[in-house]
C-alpha cells in the first residue's frame, strides 16, 4: 500500500479502509480474549437465542411462509448457531445462507453451521422465498467517505504516504451543493461521513424482501444523521489504536447512520422499525427472563448486553409493507 500510494498519489480514506479491512479479516480470528474484540453473540448465547425468537415469532405472524434465514459478517457462526437452536424449538427450521469472504471465518462458521451456504455479496442470495437478514456489527466495518470542511469549502479526506507514515491530508475541493443544507454552518475542520457500500447494500436487500417478502434486523453502533464528527476508529487486542498505523493489522470501523439507512430501505418499498437502544430492544424481547432462568452465571453477561452495550448499540429493523410490525420496537 506504501508502494502504490507513493507512486500513484494520496487515495480517499474509503479505499484505504477498503483495503485495510480486506487484508484484516481474510488473515484471521479478530473475535475473543485472543483476538481484538468480543460481539455480542460471543458475549452470551441469550443474545443469539432472543433473536432467533424474534425471527420466529415475526415469521409465525406472517403467516408461516418458506424463507431462508441469512446473517451479513457472521463471525464466527455464533449468533446464527444460538438462533436456529431457538428458532427449531418454535417449528422454525431455515436453510441458512452467510455473506463471508474470509477463508480464515468462512473454516470456523463451517464448524458452528455445517450446513451453511456461503455467498461472496449480496448479489448471489436466493430470489425464491422471503429473506430474514441479520446484520450484528456488519455496517460499520464497511468503508467510509470523509469530507472535511475548510476556509474555502468541503474537501474528501484522503491518505497520503511518507516512507511508510500514513496520514490523512485534504484533497480537492467539493463542488458547491453537494451537502445537506444543514450542514452549510458546519465550523472550518468539521467531519462529515457517508457510506455508498453500506447504501447500496440496503437498497439492494431492501429490493429482495420487498420483492418476496421477509425482515431485515441491523444491530450496530451508530446515530441518526446527518451529523458532524470524525468516527473513523481501529481497534487492536481490545484496545483504540491510531486508525493509519498499521494497516491491515488491525479492525477498522465507523459509527453506521441508522438515518441514511432506513431512507434507503423505504426507498425500495420497506418499513422500518426503529433505531432503538439495544438494551431496550433486548428487554422488550425477554432477557431478563431468560436471564432467571440459566441462573446467576449469566448475570454480568446480561448487564453488559443490556447496560454496557444497551445505548450506543442501536437496532433498525426492516420488513416486508404486508408483513406484521416486529416485536421490540415500541
Amino acid at each position: 500500500m506504501a508502494r502504490a500510494i507513493t507512486l500513484g498519489g494520496p487515495i480517499p480514506v474509503s479505499q484505504f479502509m477498503a483495503a485495510t479491512n480486506a487484508h484484516y479479516y481474510a488473515t484471521r480470528d479478530p473475535l475473543g480474549a485472543a483476538g481484538d474484540f468480543t460481539t455480542a453473540p460471543e458475549i452470551s448465547q441469550m443474545f443469539g437465542e432472543l433473536i432467533g425468537l424474534w425471527a420466529a415469532d415475526l415469521w409465525d405472524r406472517a403467516g408461516r411462509p418458506e424463507v431462508a434465514w441469512v446473517e451479513l459478517g457472521p463471525g464466527r457462526g455464533t449468533l446464527t448457531a444460538d438462533a436456529l437452536r431457538a428458532m427449531r424449538a418454535a417449528g422454525l427450521t431455515p436453510p441458512v445462507h452467510f455473506v463471508e469472504n474470509s477463508p480464515a471465518l468462512r473454516d470456523i462458521q463451517a464448524r458452528a453451521v455445517p450446513d451453511a451456504t456461503w455467498h461472496d455479496d449480496v448479489s448471489t442470495l436466493p430470489v425464491d422465498r422471503a429473506l430474514i437478514v441479520v446484520a450484528n456489527e456488519f455496517f460499520d466495518a464497511l468503508p467510509i467517505r470523509q469530507l472535511v470542511r475548510g476556509p474555502d469549502g468541503w474537501r474528501e479526506r484522503l491518505v497520503a504516504c511518507q516512507d511508510t507514515l500514513f496520514l490523512p491530508i485534504a484533497g480537492a475541493a467539493m463542488p458547491p451543493g453537494i451537502m445537506p443544507d444543514a450542514l452549510d454552518g458546519a465550523a472550518p475542520g468539521s467531519v462529515v461521513e457517508t457510506s455508498p457500500a453500506s447504501v447500496a447494500i440496503m437498497a439492494g436487500l431492501a429490493a429482495l424482501i420487498e420483492a418476496r417478502g421477509g425482515a431485515m434486523l441491523v444491530i450496530d453502533y451508530g446515530y441518526e444523521g446527518p451529523a458532524v464528527g470524525d468516527t473513523l476508529q481501529a481497534v487492536r487486542g481490545h484496545a483504540y489504536a491510531h486508525p493509519f498505523e498499521a494497516p491491515g493489522e488491525q479492525d477498522l470501523t465507523a459509527h453506521v447512520d441508522f438515518a441514511t439507512l432506513g431512507l434507503a430501505a423505504e426507498a425500495s418499498g420497506c418499513a422500518r422499525s426503529g433505531p432503538v437502544g439495544q438494551g431496550a430492544f433486548l428487554s422488550a424481547l425477554g432477557i431478563d427472563a431468560r436471564a432467571a432462568a440459566l441462573g446467576p452465571r449469566v448475570a454480568e453477561d446480561r448487564r453488559r448486553l443490556v447496560e454496557e452495550m444497551g445505548e450506543s448499540f442501536r437496532v433498525m429493523a426492516v420488513t416486508h409493507r404486508d408483513w406484521p410490525e416486529p416485536a421490540g420496537f415500541r
